[in-house]
């Protein structure tokens, strides 16, 4: 097992009705900015909710944040938290709304241009430069409310970026799994592929001794792989949405990443997709993830067969029939979850994708992938294409 520190100081409150504790939750005196997206949450209720529980405190809105928030949207938060002296950040909304946030607390006292936030993927680690928040969970997906990574979309530039560090983890994080009800079926189809595929970077590498981080990756895996096509058809059921709710947070809390490799290629190369065709991040990691285990199945092999043992329950002659079976297994699930697993079945005009991806990567200096630093260009290219 790899040497690492665990460290997560959000307070996670969980289930029915935890709305209200906002009002013990926000520090006392504080002046807040409600930060928020497209407006869905005045039609479901949390709006009302979160502002009856902020009753006599002085709020500031601030809605508008988009799917893959925009750097130039983002800044127009931090200039108001500037003039206004705010406080304190509440995010209301999913992972989107709660990266956003996450980038606004960091740069309102960055020392710099803030776009170097995202160029320089700038670590945070000093709580008293950063705006504190918190966070009300509307879309269990990407495991934002209760780590403090961040991934933000410079519009100008058509890039997709990461930033994070110690001092951005929310403050805390109220989850109700009773908000999902209201969710269009493709944001939960999202979701639950999203928090899978989190789970797969940090298990899907090669056989290590770390026994216990395992058995914790494949159990958030079997759930989801349970109760994800119901909860689709059934989002009002609690156990469905409660367990849903949970495993996409565990999946990326830092808890199962914690002494063993990790890929995160996948997430890297779905993110250009992002950037360049606005298909959804969970698509486009059921896009590129299968073909990723393809292209790299001899130093995955030996993991894939374990998790289509353990997982799927698959049998086989051999280690290669056996991941040969796993990665078909996930497609099938992926489709299931009403996934496209083609690029071409996504957008069009993407016959230049891989060649615009690999340059972009070799423009970063993004040469040596993965947990074996075994993904170069080339192996980009191959996915890519293989992905159309």
């Amino acid at each position: 097992m790899l040497n690492f520190d665990l460290y997560n100081p959000t307070q996670y409150v969980f289930g029915k009705g935890q709305t209200q504790k906002l009002t013990t939750l926000v520090p006392k005196e504080a002046k807040i900015l409600l930060a928020y997206g497209g407006g869905s949450i005045f039609k479901n209720g949390v709006y009302d909710q979160v502002k009856a529980a902020l009753d006599g405190f002085e709020v500031i809105e601030f809605g508008g944040i988009e799917p893959n928030p925009r750097f130039e949207t983002l800044m127009k938060a931090v200039e108001i938290i500037r003039a206004e002296k705010i406080t304190f950040v509440l995010a209301v909304g999913g992972g989107s709304v709660i990266d956003g946030v996450k980038f606004i607390s960091g740069a309102v006292n960055y020392e710099g241009n803030p776009i170097e936030i995202l160029k320089k993927k700038v670590l945070f680690t000093d709580v008293t430069k950063v705006i504190p928040f918190g966070t009300v969970l509307t879309l269990p997906a990407t495991g934002s409310e209760m780590n403090s990574g961040a991934v933000v979309t410079i519009e100008a530039t058509q890039e997709k970026l990461t930033l994070g560090g110690s001092a951005l983890f929310p403050k805390f994080s109220i989850c109700d799994p009773t908000v999902i009800a209201s969710l269009p079926k493709r944001q939960i189809q999202n979701g639950v592929v999203d928090a899978f595929t989190h789970v797969m970077e940090q298990y899907l590498t090669y056989p290590h001794d770390a026994l216990l981080q395992d058995r914790f990756a494949e159990s958030i895996l079997q759930t989801l792989i349970e109760i994800g096509p119901s909860v689709v058809e059934n989002p009002s059921d609690y156990k469905l949405a409660s367990n849903y709710m949970w495993c996409a947070t565990m999946a990326l809390n830092g808890l199962i990443q914690k002494g063993v490799p990790s890929d995160w290629v996948t997430h890297m190369i779905g993110h250009e997709l992002t950037a360049l065709y606005e298909i959804d991040h969970a698509r486009t990691l059921a896009i590129i993830g299968p073909n990723l285990y393809r292209v790299l199945f001899e130093t995955k092999k030996e993991k894939l067969a374990q998790y289509g043992e353990r997982v799927w329950n698959i049998t086989g002659n051999s280690v290669e029939d056996k991941a040969e079976k796993a990665i078909e297994k996930t497609v099938d699930f992926f489709h299931q979850m009403g996934m496209k697993t083609k690029l071409s079945e996504n957008t069009t005009n993407y016959e230049n994708t891989a060649d615009f991806i690999v340059n972009r990567f070799d423009e970063r200096g993004w040469k040596a992938l993965g947990e074996k630093q075994n993904v170069t260009l080339e192996k980009v290219k191959a996915i890519v294409e293989m992905s159309y």
